[in-house]
Parts: structure tokens; sequence; C-alpha cells
């Protein structure tokens, strides 16, 4: 670098930066700032000519006001004149300007694009250096179209100098990462790669940074490189730390270039070529010995070198999962980490031995932990590292261990973080139903899971309870019995309730011959519950009372005195009033024939993959499930198994459709119309019975077959946004489907709007069978959209299993009125493929509506306040569907607004009325459609208080019809 002169000081902007920090008010300074604003704007207008010094002098003073936060909309063209100087103060302050100032779209680009190609070509290391710099700086696409077939060039030429390849490197990383499609493959591909060859270690890290990030989008072209990556970390992990003095940090030769260097070979499988597979197999088992060695420091900056080199090396030999000697190595060396007394070493230790417990050939390795892992989970401090334990837990669990790691985490369950309870009661009743010799212990932990956290015991839990119970004949009276013994304490969980309620109306009559749970003493049991109950349990409880008419006819006259109690037949909530007169009417007319058909048992139910297990899939991903081998081992053993092959049981839904759309219902036996068994129905299934209703307040399948799109997301990663607008505009009048969907991905909304209020649950469906890693959903809002509209997003797992599915929960509130849509970005790793697509969501200002119903004389006279031209909105558009007037109206209805009827004169017209609810205020609607039949056409009218609301709404269901 060349050497600074004395004038090179800027006394001038000292003086200014120490006035600015002098000042004793906001008032002040901002008076100061513009007082220096005028002198600098009055010298940049002179006549007479400002020299370099005087201009680098003002521009630095000008960066500076703008880093306080001032917006500065002079002086660029002085800063552009800077880069044209030879000086390098002078042009290091342009480029620093322009690198924080000038936006892509500035007029001044092409004298910026113009001043960097000189200097690229004056072969001035030192300018070189600046220009580049500049470049991966601003790294927008214009900067990519100049320059990306240039820096390629500089990259490889023989005459570029060791600072200016590294700086080349980084720059075109730099932009591949902003604009891949403007950098072009080429012969200097093959050329790149012999730079992890380079006497110069600077060179060798930014190329492997490069080749690594190329690497995973163009694997083959790269595939060489392995060879040179082996050889070079070879020479790295062998020498002693005196023989790479400049790049040994605290006694570890390069441990930033050997970590990229590992990262660099997990882009590809084991290599082939045996000379190679050895090398390296020697370069892991040097860095897993160094790792025993007594530390040569006790600085934490040599810990931490030595360890990111260990961690990045057993992230390769799982990855690699070929070498049962090292995967076994890596297990020890870990479990030595587990009572270390750093606590990010013992969670990064349970964190990877969570992935070595999936691999055959370490799994046993795992096992002999268990107690350290015990005891972790009762004393660790940090919350993060007791749930890494209990994943690690849920790993390594099979037969031989499932009983004692199961009653560890229920142990544990009752002083458990709230964050993580219902993970772990997840975790648990996966664990007993695939585990389980004896369904007694099966039924035993599931009551006792619900005892201990029945909050957090979520529908699905207990809807997989009953369906094993009802497949079982061996546990049904054993169930009977326990949950008629649980009922007895004085305080139940509702969870318990439902799952005593509908086990008792199928299987008390097992029971029964015990005169301590005789018929009476059950339905006594169950009823002393019924008042402390919620509407859907109640309902359920209803259910168990008729199906009690038919198992023991001698309480008949009790159930119907029940029934036909003010509190039930009378009863503000319409569905328990229903079921009350339904039931009673029921019990009174059918004969006992009628009756034992109706409320015949429930028959078994089909086999399918566990709902537990796929929510714990779409909760979490990696690192929940043991390795599907073992899981299709162990499938002939599952709790709901029979006699039939392993290969008919749990089938799991297929890849092209994970969402359950568009798949054929597979018919199964009508359950009963008013018995407990309609309220099963597991909404996860790939396959749904079509006459048993959802319970109340269970999920709905979001099925909408005419969803299903074949559009493809370009492999290449981009900044597109897929717009999908036929998809998009289907979700203004409705809250639940697939939003996108392409050959890997599939993506669903279910959600729910309450005044300015909403939720919004994204699914995303892995359709593959190779797992997506640094799966990343991020929404992005305008700066306009950010102040209208809030949105809080929970974040996803970065590892979704093939076939799996991850669920994100986006909470909404509407601010004030807005235009736009937020966009939903998805970037994740495939197959060593990044990809990268962007989604529109459809959160819209229609969706905080509340319907308003209005009589015809208050409606118009609503219209006629409304009759400012800026209030009004109108459209005439051509029909785009048939023009059905039972599909406008759910339309309109689905649109927010109430329908109302026998208000216009025409009464082939279709009037609506609602409020759009935001958090500052609350803006009345009204609209009109008018179809003409015959000209196949609709006129829309929308009257709003605001003219932009009027337009936006009118827009969005013009689209609809």
């Amino acid at each position: 670098m060349p050497a600074v002169s004395k004038g090179d000081g800027m006394r001038g902007l000292a003086v200014f930066i120490s006035d600015i920090r002098n000042c004793k008010s906001k008032e002040a300074e901002i008076k100061r700032i513009n007082k220096e604003l005028a002198n600098i704007r009055s010298k940049f207008k002179g006549d007479k000519a400002l020299d370099g010094y005087s201009k680098k002098k003002y521009v630095c003073k000008l960066l500076f006001i703008f880093l306080l936060g001032h917006d500065i909309d002079f002086g660029h063209m002085e800063a552009v004149n800077l880069l044209s100087s030879n000086r390098y103060t002078e042009k290091q302050i342009g480029y620093l300007f322009i690198s924080v100032l000038v936006n892509s779209n500035s007029e001044l680009i092409r004298l910026i694009n113009n001043a960097i190609k000189n200097d690229l070509a004056s072969r001035n290391p030192t300018f070189m250096g600046l220009a580049l710099h500049c470049i991966a700086n601003v790294g927008s696409r214009e900067m990519a179209e100049a320059f990306a077939g240039e820096i390629p060039k500089i990259l490889v030429a023989g005459d570029t100098m060791d600072s200016v390849k590294q700086s080349a490197a980084l720059c075109l990383l730099r932009l591949y990462r902003t604009s891949p499609d403007l950098v072009p493959m080429g012969d200097w591909t093959s050329r790149v790669v012999h730079l992890l060859n380079d006497q110069h270690l600077g060179v060798v890290t930014a190329a492997t940074s490069l080749i690594t990030t190329l690497a995973q989008k163009n694997p083959e072209e790269f595939k060489t490189s392995v060879s040179l990556a082996v050889s070079r970390l070879s020479r790295i992990v062998t020498s002693a730390s005196t023989d790479l003095q400049d790049y040994t940090y605290y006694f570890v030769p390069a441990p930033w270039l050997s970590v990229k260097l590992l990262r660099l070979l997990q882009c590809y499988p084991p290599p082939e070529d045996p000379a190679v597979r050895g090398r390296l197999t020697e370069c892991l088992e040097t860095i897993l010995n160094k790792a025993q060695e007594p530390p040569k420091s006790k600085k934490v900056q040599h810990s931490n070198a030595k360890n990111a080199v260990l961690f990045e090396a057993i992230s390769l030999i799982i990855h690699h999962d070929s070498e049962p000697n090292l995967l076994v190595r890596a297990c020890n060396q870990l479990g030595q980490f587990l009572q270390h007394r750093e606590t990010n070493l013992r969670y990064l230790a349970l964190e990877s031995m969570c992935t070595l417990a999936s691999s055959e050939f370490s799994h046993e390795a795992v096992k002999t932990h268990i107690e350290t892992v015990i005891n972790a989970l009762k004393t660790e401090r940090d919350v993060s590292v007791r749930q890494r334990a209990v994943d690690l837990l849920y790993a390594m669990c099979d037969r031989s261990n499932a009983q004692q790691i199961v009653a560890e985490m229920l142990n544990y369950l009752e002083t458990a973080d709230y964050s993580i309870r219902e993970e772990i009661v997840l975790k648990v009743a996966i664990l007993a139903e695939k585990y389980a010799v004896d369904y007694t212990w099966y039924v035993d932990t599931i009551l006792n899971l619900i005892r201990i956290a029945g909050d957090y015991v979520s529908e699905e839990v207990w809807y997989r309870v009953i369906q094993i119970v009802i497949n079982r004949d061996d546990v049904q009276g054993y169930a009977a019995k326990t949950v008629f013994e649980a009922l007895q304490a004085p305080a139940c969980h509702e969870n318990l309730v439902k799952v005593g309620g509908y086990i008792l109306g199928e299987f008390g009559n097992l029971i029964a011959g015990d005169p301590r749970s005789s018929p009476l003493i059950q339905f006594n049991l169950l009823h002393s519950k019924f008042h402390l109950c919620s509407v859907p349990t109640r309902a359920l409880l209803l259910s168990t009372y008729i199906k009690f008419v038919n198992l023991f006819p001698e309480i008949k006259t009790t159930i119907q005195d029940v029934l036909r109690s003010d509190s039930q037949l009378k009863n503000a909530d319409v569905e328990l009033q229903q079921r009350a007169v339904e039931y009673l009417r029921l019990s009174t007319i059918a004969s006992t024939d009628i009756l034992a058909t109706v409320l015949e048992e429930m028959p078994p139910f089909p086999e399918r993959e566990s709902s537990i297990l796929a929510k714990l899939k779409k909760k979490k991903g990696p690192g929940t499930v043991t390795d599907l081998e073992e899981i299709k081992k162990e499938r002939t053993a599952d709790m709901n198994g029979t006699a039939e092959p392993a290969t008919e049981l749990n089938t799991p839904s297929p890849p092209e459709d994970l969402l359950g759309l568009g798949v054929a219902p597979v018919t199964k036996p009508d359950p009963p119309a008013a018995c407990p068994g309609t309220l099963l129905v597991d909404v996860f299934l790939d396959t749904a019975s079509p006459v048993a209703p959802l319970a109340p307040g269970s999920d709905d399948n979001f099925a909408s077959p005419d969803l299903a799109s074949s559009e493809v997301v370009s492999e290449e990663p981009a900044d597109t946004v897929h717009d999908a607008d036929e998809l998009f505009h289907k979700f203004v009048c409705k809250n639940n489907g697939v939003l996108f969907e392409n050959q890997l991905l599939q993506i669903g909304l279910k959600s729910e709007f309450r005044q300015n209020l909403g939720r919004m649950f994204i699914f995303y469906g892995n359709k593959t069978s190779t797992q997506f890693l640094n799966f990343t959903p991020t929404v992005i809002c305008s700066d306009d959209l950010q102040s209208s509209l809030n949105l809080q997003t929970k974040p996803v797992d970065p590892t979704v299993d093939g076939g799996a599915q991850v669920q994100q929960v986006v909470n909404i509130e509407c601010v004030s009125d807005f235009m736009e849509a937020p966009i939903l970005n998805i970037q994740f790793r495939y197959g060593g493929t990044f990809q990268n697509l962007s989604v529109k969501l459809p959160i819209t200002l229609n969706k905080f509506f509340q319907p308003t119903e209005m009589s015809s004389q208050d409606f118009f006279q609503r219209w006629k306040q409304l009759s400012n031209p800026k209030q009004e909105v109108q459209n005439i558009f051509k029909a785009k569907h048939p023009m059905d007037a039972e599909i406008t109206k759910a339309k309109i209805i689905g649109f927010g607004s109430a329908l109302l009827e026998e208000v216009d004169p025409n009464p082939a017209n279709f009037v609506g009325a609602g409020i759009i609810h935001t958090k500052t205020t609350q803006i009345g609607c009204l609209l009109r459609l008018e179809p003409n039949l015959q000209a196949q056409m609709y006129r829309l009218t929308l009257r709003t208080s605001k003219e932009a609301v009027s337009q936006r709404l009118c827009d969005l269901l013009s689209e609809q019809f």
C-alpha cells in the first residue's frame, strides 16, 4: 500500500467530527451538520476547481454525515471523480463513498463501471484490489452483468498477484451468490480448481470458499477438486505448527482452511480412488488423534480452533457413513465431550451423536453413553442442551432400552421447560408405541403421559391411543379397567376424560361384571366430569351415553333423564343441543335391534403411518425419527400390526402428494352417525374416510384437488418470484390449500383470521427421498408493507427428511390497509444443489373482513353516503368462469363480506357488506355485483371510505369471476 503523505491527515474532518461529538443536543448537531452541508455545497458549486485533497476531505465529511443517519443528495459526482485519481487515499475514499451511497439504479453507474474497468486493466495490484472490493461490496446485478465475465480471467491469469487472486475469488463468490445465472461456466472452472495447489494459503482459502459454493450447484464440473482438497488437507494436518507460521492460529495450522476443505469434501460421496480414499482416512484419523493430545495452550482460542477442525471432520465422517472404525472413534471422542465444562461443546457433542445414532455402524457405540445422557437431562442447566439430550435419547432408543428411556423422559417431563414439553410428549408417545412388547405397558405409559402433561398432549396422541386399543382385542379389557381407575381421581385432565369416554363407550361392557365398575357407576363417573369439560368433550360424552344405552339397557332411563334435562335440550351450543335431541329420540323410538346396529362397536381402523410420527416430522424434521431401514425392520412388530405382511403396514403418504390432495379416498365401514368414533379423524392421513366428520376443534384436511399445480421451479437459484397468480388468486376466497408445488417441494397453507389478527400455518413437504439441508424459509415484506402488516414467524428446523413435512407458524396483525402481498422466500440444498424460490403469500386485505348484516333501507342509505367519486371503484369485465349463481354466492361469502338477500331490486344482482378491521381504523365496505348472462359480463361496484381500499378490493374480487 502506498505511503500516506503528511497532508492526508484531513484535519478539517477531525475538527468536524470533534464538533459533532461535543454537541449537547440533537438540535445542535443538526444545526452543525446543516452548516457543514451548506459549506460543502458551496465549495462543490464554486468557480474555483478543487484539488484532490479537498474533494477527498469533503466527500469524507458527506460519508460521515450519511453514517449519522442524514440523507445525502449531492457529492456523488465528486466521489466518482476521485476514482480517476492516481493517489491511493483519494481513490480509496471514492470507492468507499460509492460502495455505501450509490445504488444500482444511479445514473452514474456507467461512469463508475468505466472507472472500475480502467483500474482492473491497470495491472496495478492496489488499484485492482480496490476495484474488486467495490464490486463485491455493491454486488448488484448490474455489477455482475458488467464484470462477471472479466473477473474469472483475472483469477486464473498467471501474472496476477496473490492478493489480487484472493480478492478476485471472493468477489466472484459474491457475484455468484447474488446473480448465479450471470456467472458463466467455462474453461476457467477447471483452472480455478488447481488454485487448491497454490503456494499462497490465502489464495487457497479464498478459492476453497468459491469452489465449495460452485460445487454445490455443479458437482460434476468440480469433482476433480476432491483429490486436490484431500492432498492439501493432508499436508496441513501432518505439518507442524512451525511449518505454516503465517497461517497458524494458536498452535493449530490453518484451521479456517482445514474447515473449508472438510466442508468442500462433504459435497461429494467418499472418493472412489483407493489411494485418495486411504489418504483421506489417514487425515481424519490424524485429526482424531490430535484431539486426544494434551493441549499446547490453555487459551480458549487454541481449543476453539482445534475443536472446529475436529467437529467438521466428524461431520465428514458422518456424511460418508462408510468407515465403521472412524464412526466408532468419532462417537467415543464425542462421548468425552458430553461431560466437558464448556456448554457449547456439550451441545455440539449431543447434536452430532444424534446423527451418529442413525448409522448402523455406530448405533451400538452411541448406546454405551446412555447413562451420561440421562444424567445430562437431569443436571444440565442450559435448556437447549437438555433438548439435545432428549433428541439423543430418542435417537438411540431401541427395544433393548425403550422402557428405561421412556421412564426417564416421563420423569423429566414433570420438571421440563414448557417450551419443549409438547415435543417430549410426542417422542414418548412414538417410542411407547413403536417399541411396546407388552400393550398394557403402552396403555399405562400414555395415561401417565396425560396425567403428567395433559395440556401438551395433542389430539393426535389420544387419537392414536384409541386407534391402537380398537385394533388390539387383547388390550381392550385392560384399557377399559385402567381408564376407569384413572377417572376416579378427583382432578382429571380433559384429555383423559376424552380417552375414558371413548374407551368406556366401546368396551365398558368388558368390566361391567365387577360390582365396583357396574354400568351405573361407569355412567355416574363420566357424568361427574361432564360440567367441567369443554364443548367438544361434552359432545363426545353424549355419544358415549347413547352407546351405554345399547351396552347397558338397565340404565337407559337414567341416561334418557340426563338427555331430557333442560341443560341439554335447551343448551346454548347448537352441537350439544342437536346431539341431545337426536340421541334422546333415537333411544326412544328405535328397537333394540336397530340400536344394536346403529351403535355397534367401531370397526378396526385401517393401518397407516402414525399421525404422531407425522406431526413430529413436521415439527422437527431431522434427528427425530430413527433411520428408515430400522423402521422397516421393525414394521412387523408394530403395535397395530397383525399377521399381514410388513410391507402392507403403516404405509406412509406417497411422496407425490404429501398433503393428501387428489388421492382417492379409501372407503371403510360407515361408523354410526352418533358415536364417539366420528370424532377420530386423522388429519395427517394420506386417505380420509368420506363419511367421518371432523371433531370440533380438530384440524381440517386442506384438500383442494383443483389446486394441484404442475409449475416447475427452475433449479437455478434466483430472486424470481413464482407468481403462480392463478393459485394466489384462488386463496382470496379460501384459507386452505396448496400454494405451490413442483417436483421437489409442496407448500400447503391453513389459515384463520379474526378482525385484525390472523394465524397462518405453512406446511413444507419434501416430495423426494433425499434430505433438504439448510432449509430456510423467510417472509419478506417491502418497507411500505412492514408499516402496515406485522408478521411474526417461528423458525423451522434446517433439515427436512425425505418424505417428511415441517410446519411454520406465522402470526399476523393488520396495522393499516395495505396493497401488496408478502413474499415467502425458501432456500435449501437438495443433493448438493442450491435451490432458491419465492412465492407470494396470500395475505390480502379482504382477509380482515368481518361480515355485516344490513337491511335494504340501511344499505342504500349508507350507499348514498359513500357517493364521493373517490370512494367508488367500478369494473366491468368478461366472465372467466361459468356464471353459476351458487358459486358466485359462495365466493362473495368466502371473500369475507355478508351476502345480503332481497336488498337489490334486481334479484339477479348480488349485494354484500362488511367492515375491514385494522389496528388503527375500521373501514366499512359495500359491494354490488351485477351479472349479465347474455353478454357473459359482470359489473362490480365497490364503495368504501378510502379510494385505495376500494381499488384493491375491486381488483381482488374481479379475479374471482
